[in-house]
């Protein structure tokens, strides 16, 4: 059966959302004014977002009519889909192409064995939180993401607990950016804003570029590659994934997440990859992270709006796309090795 879509109609303008501490968002007189979500896939996560607060979830259309109703919406705040790997393909991105050119935040759920199909549809201009096989704890923080990505409030207790989540991970990544910056040379990372991370729509225009790369031969060994230079990446290669089993030799010992540093685990993973020419799918690097595949995928877009991990598109199939290192992150970790090796 084909997943139900319901939407809220909307006046055409709001008055500037404020604080409501009782139901989330107001306008100036004081009116409640929640976000509204256009929503494909079962009613039960439609009913508790609603039970949350601070949505509005009313009527229902089919999913094959939701890019066309989304474009006859005077506002978009969110739309929210739920079980993405049950509608077809071309439906799929056309509903993804709708949200990209109203420019809505988007919240997509889905299983991990589905995920690299479906992520390389969205558009990279979406802004877009990732679910996978999430819980009711990881949809309040998506809300939360999403809402503040699309302009709105929300709720205190959903900033209490999903928005100072959010915060600190933005934090640990401008910290990361900063310390490979230095290891790059003080030169910078390629599309980074000075002064580190800035979040998704306030200095997007000076880094949106660093979302995308050239497509690399990875079978081919470049040209200028000698057989020396060949066999010192394959050194460092190994060491590099020794370095990922001993880290995850500790799990065995000691709980998980004593130790959980996705975003180290990431850039190792990748580095190890680019050394040994391998790609890496959004699937694959997700199970690298060592932490639940929706952490891992909230970690990779804060790092590729941070300018350290590039999209790439599978030259070989169009509906998978790959992450790698940009350049700069890419140079700081070798000079890292460097330094380790002396």
């Amino acid at each position: 059966m084909e997943p139900m879509t319901w939407t809220e109609p909307r006046a055409t303008a709001f008055p500037s959302p404020v604080a409501d501490e009782e139901s989330g968002w107001a306008d100036e007189a004081g009116a409640r004014v929640p976000a509204s979500i256009l929503f494909l896939g079962p009613r039960g996560i439609a009913a508790d977002l609603k039970r949350a607060g601070s949505v509005r979830i009313v009527e229902h259309v089919p999913a094959g009519q939701a890019a066309s109703h989304l474009r006859q919406m005077t506002l978009s705040d969110i739309l929210w889909v739920a079980a993405a790997e049950t509608i077809e393909e071309e439906t799929l991105a056309a509903i993804f192409d709708a949200a990209a050119e109203m420019e809505c935040a988007l919240v997509c759920e889905t299983p991990l064995t589905a995920l690299d199909r479906i992520a390389a549809m969205v558009p990279a201009s979406v802004r877009i939180e990732w679910l996978v096989d999430a819980d009711a704890a990881d949809r309040l923080a998506a809300l939360a993401a999403a809402s503040r990505s699309a302009g709105a409030l929300v709720h205190d207790v959903a900033r209490d607990e999903a928005m100072e989540r959010i915060d600190r991970l933005q934090d640990e990544v401008a910290r990361i950016s900063r310390l490979l910056g230095e290891l790059a040379g003080r030169r910078g990372l390629p599309g980074t804003p000075p002064g580190g991370f800035a979040p998704r729509g306030e200095d997007a225009e000076d880094h949106g570029g660093a979302l995308h790369s050239p497509v690399r031969d990875y079978a081919a060994i470049p040209r200028s590659f000698g057989p020396e230079e060949r066999m010192v990446q394959r050194q460092r290669a190994k060491a590099v994934r020794r370095m990922l089993r001993q880290r995850r030799m500790r799990e065995q010992y000691f709980p998980a997440d004593l130790f959980a540093d996705p975003a180290w685990d990431m850039l190792l993973d990748l580095y190890a990859a680019r050394l040994e020419r391998q790609p890496v799918s959004v699937s694959s690097l997700c199970i690298a992270a060592a932490v639940p595949a929706t952490t891992a995928l909230r970690w990779i877009k804060t790092m590729t709006d941070a300018g350290l991990f590039l999209r790439e598109a599978d030259p070989s199939d169009g509906r998978r796309i790959f992450l790698a290192l940009a350049e700069g992150a890419y140079d700081a970790m070798a000079r890292y090795f460097e330094a380790l090796e002396e």
